[in-house]
C-alpha cells in the first residue's frame, strides 16, 4: 500500500532534522513522558530518553475477553499471525526487513490487550516502524497462510498443558466468570483448525479501531509518533464494539491427576483496575506473601510461609494471589504440596488471611509490604519492556500517564483499615477453588 510505505520517508525527513541537531542532543536530559490523544481517540504516548536503541509498541484493548463463543480462541491466531502477509508487505519482507536491520517485533496478549512491539536501532527506526504500521492496520490474512497457523496453535497448547500455574490460572478465570474474562488465553480444543480467514478480519474490524488504540515509544520524539498517528493510525472511527462487563459468579474446577505435587488456589473477587481499593489488595498480597524475594529463596519471611510451617512439616510453596482488571479481579491464596498435606496447608494459608481481616496486622507489616510492593513496582519500570507495557497500558485505561513518584504516594496512602476491609471483602466473598494433582486429600470449595 502506497500510504502506508510512505511512513519510511515521513520518518527520514523528522529523524535528518533531529540529526542536524545532534551534538545538542547528547547533553540532554531525558523529557518527561508526553501524552497526546488525538480528536479520533488514539493515544500517543512517548518517552524521549536519547537512547540509541528505540522501543515502539502499538497497544490495542482487544483481548481474549473480547472474543464470543463464534470465534474463541481467534486472539491466540492473531498472536501467530502478526509475520504474516499485509497489503503493503509480504511474510518474507517483513522478516527480512527487521532481521537486516537488527530488529525485533512481537506480539504478546492478556485478557484484555494485546501488544505489538518493535524494537531496533535509533536509526533505523523508519524501517521497523513501516512493519508495525502493516500488521496492525493492514492484515491480509490470506486463508492458506491461516490454515498453515494450526500446528503452531497445537504446540502451543502442548506446552502450555504442561504447566501446573499456567492451567490452574486459566482454570481460575474459567469458574469465576461467567463471561468474558472466563475466555482462555489459548484456542479451545473445539475451534483448533476451526478459525478461519473471515473470523479474523471480523475481529481486527471490529475491535482494532482508533479509539482502541495507543501508540507507544521509547527513545522517539513525541513529533514523530503524534504524524505517524495521525497519518497512519486513524484507520477506523468509532469505540468499536462494547464488551460484555465480566460476570463473576465463583465455583470451582477439579483436574485430577497422578503426580505427587498438588496446585491449588482459592480466590475471590476483589477490585478494579487504577481504583484505591485494588492498591489495597495489592498491598495486602505483598502483607502475606507475595513470592521469595531472594533468588532460589523460599519467602521465609511472608505470614504465609510461616503460618504455614506451623500447621505441616511436609515441603510446601504458599503465596498470595492478585490480579486485577478493568471491571473486576481476583485475589486469593496459591499453594503447592505433597498430596497428603494439601488440605493442612490449604486451610493453614486462608487461616492467615482471616487473622489479617480481623486487624492482627502490626504498623510495622505494613510498612514492609509498602515497601516491597513499592521496590517491585520501580524496578518494573527499570527495564524498557517494563516502562513500555506501564506506558501501554495506562494510556488504554484512561489515556494518561501516572508518574511513579504519584503511585508511590497512593501506596503510601493505604491505611491499616483499608488493608483489612480487603482481607474482609475475601473472607465473606464467595469463593472460586482451582486443583490439580493427586485430589485425594483436597477439600472441596464448599468445605474449606
Amino acid at each position: 500500500m502506497k500510504g502506508i510505505r510512505g511512513v519510511s520517508q515521513l520518518s527520514k525527513r523528522l529523524f535528518a532534522a533531529q540529526a542536524a541537531h545532534k551534538v545538542e542532543v547528547i547533553g540532554f536530559q531525558p523529557q518527561d513522558v508526553q501524552v497526546t490523544k488525538l480528536p479520533s481517540g488514539l493515544v500517543i504516548t512517548s518517552l524521549e530518553n536519547y537512547s540509541p536503541a528505540s522501543k515502539i509498541g502499538v497497544f490495542v484493548k482487544a483481548g481474549c475477553r473480547d472474543e464470543t463463543p463464534d470465534n474463541q480462541g481467534v486472539t491466540h491466531l492473531l498472536r501467530l499471525a502478526s509475520n504474516l502477509t499485509t497489503k503493503g508487505a509480504s511474510a518474507f519482507k517483513i522478516c527480512r526487513g527487521v532481521e537486516a536491520v537488527g530488529g525485533s517485533l512481537s506480539v504478546t496478549s492478556s485478557r484484555e490487550n494485546m501488544m505489538y512491539t518493535v524494537n531496533c536501532l535509533r536509526d533505523d527506526i523508519d524501517t521497523v516502524m513501516e512493519f508495525l504500521i502493516n500488521v496492525t492496520t493492514a492484515p491480509e490474512f490470506r486463508p492458506w497462510e491461516v490454515s498453515d497457523l494450526t500446528p503452531r496453535v497445537k504446540l502451543d497448547k502442548a506446552q502450555a498443558a504442561h504447566s501446573p500455574q499456567i492451567g490452574m490460572v486459566e482454570g481460575l478465570h474459567a469458574a469465576a466468570y461467567k463471561n468474558a474474562l472466563c475466555n482462555s488465553l489459548y484456542c479451545p480444543d473445539h475451534m483448533v483448525g476451526n478459525i478461519h480467514s473471515e473470523n479474523l478480519h471480523q475481529f481486527v474490524q471490529n475491535n482494532f479501531t482508533s479509539a482502541r488504540m495507543a501508540l507507544v515509544g521509547l527513545g522517539v520524539e513525541h513529533a514523530v509518533l503524534k504524524q505517524v498517528g495521525e497519518q497512519f493510525l486513524n484507520i477506523r472511527s468509532g469505540a468499536g464494539t462494547t464488551g460484555a462487563k465480566a460476570q463473576y459468579r465463583g465455583g470451582e474446577i477439579r483436574l485430577p491427576g497422578t503426580s505427587s505435587l498438588v496446585h491449588s488456589a482459592v480466590v475471590s473477587q476483589s477490585a478494579a483496575a487504577s481504583t484505591s481499593e485494588a492498591l489495597a489488595f495489592s498491598v495486602l498480597q505483598h502483607l502475606l506473601g507475595a513470592g521469595p524475594h531472594v533468588k532460589r529463596g523460599s519467602g521465609v519471611s511472608s505470614k504465609l510461609v510461616q503460618g504455614v510451617a506451623q500447621a505441616t512439616a511436609e515441603p510446601f510453596d504458599v503465596s498470595a494471589f492478585n490480579t486485577s482488571y478493568s471491571d473486576s479481579g481476583l485475589f486469593g491464596v496459591y499453594t503447592i504440596s505433597q498430596a497428603a498435606a494439601a488440605g493442612d496447608v490449604l486451610k493453614a494459608a486462608l487461616a492467615q488471611v482471616k487473622m489479617v481481616a480481623d486487624g492482627k496486622v502490626t504498623a510495622v507489616d505494613l510498612t514492609q509490604a509498602k515497601a516491597q510492593l513499592k521496590g517491585q513496582f520501580l524496578m518494573s519500570l527499570e527495564t524498557s519492556e517494563g516502562l513500555l507495557e506501564a506506558m501501554g497500558t495506562q494510556a488504554l485505561a484512561d489515556g494518561s500517564y501516572h508518574s511513579p513518584e504519584e503511585i508511590s504516594k497512593n501506596i503510601d496512602n493505604v491505611s491499616l483499615t483499608d488493608v483489612a476491609n480487603a482481607a474482609k471483602k475475601f473472607v465473606s466473598g464467595k469463593k472460586t477453588m482451582a486443583s490439580s494433582g493427586n485430589l485425594i486429600k483436597m477439600p472441596f470449595v464448599d468445605e474449606i
